[in-house]
């Protein structure tokens, strides 16, 4: 195991679980999570910060208030209609659904609650209005290869 630190131009792989302040598991990632310190991925809340000077095999627990982490629940964001103006398609919890402003720009929302022939719609993260508690195991650091900070084809910004 490599004794590096996390600086920038740093490689760093790691792993985290995200649970609410009450403790309850909202999200688990045990594929590595991959990115160059100190390059263009950001991370939630400042984690970026917090494994700054860490280690391989060290373990990062840190508290991210709402307004670090995926902000206030925008209730502006949240829309109900009678069930039969849905069509069949989106009738189902967690169903996605693309809708757009009058401005032509595009928001995913998603189906979080049918009763009494309702269904409501939220554009906010699911995480959104929530204090976080983040645990980070560190599982790699070495110097960045060319090929590690050329833009990935995806994200890998925690999320």
């Amino acid at each position: 195991m490599t004794k590096e630190v996390i600086k920038p131009g740093k490689f760093v792989s790691l792993t985290y679980t995200i649970s609410d302040s009450e403790g309850r598991l909202l999200e688990q990632n045990d594929i590595p999570v991959n990115y160059v310190h100190g390059g263009e991925t950001e991370l939630i809340g400042g984690m970026d910060r917090a494994v700054a000077g860490k280690r391989a095999g060290e373990r990062v627990e840190m508290e991210i208030p709402m307004e670090d982490g995926f902000g206030p629940h925008d209730p502006g964001l949240t829309f109900t209609d009678d069930l039969e103006n849905v069509p069949p398609q989106f009738r189902h919890l967690g169903a996605e659904v693309q809708m757009q402003n009058e401005s032509g720009e595009a928001k995913v929302f998603y189906v979080t609650h049918i009763e009494n022939g309702k269904l409501t719609v939220d554009g906010n993260h699911p995480l959104a209005g929530k204090r976080l508690h983040v645990s980070v195991q560190i599982l790699e650091v070495r110097d960045a290869t060319t090929a590690d900070m050329a833009p990935p084809g995806g994200s890998c910004r925690l999320n």
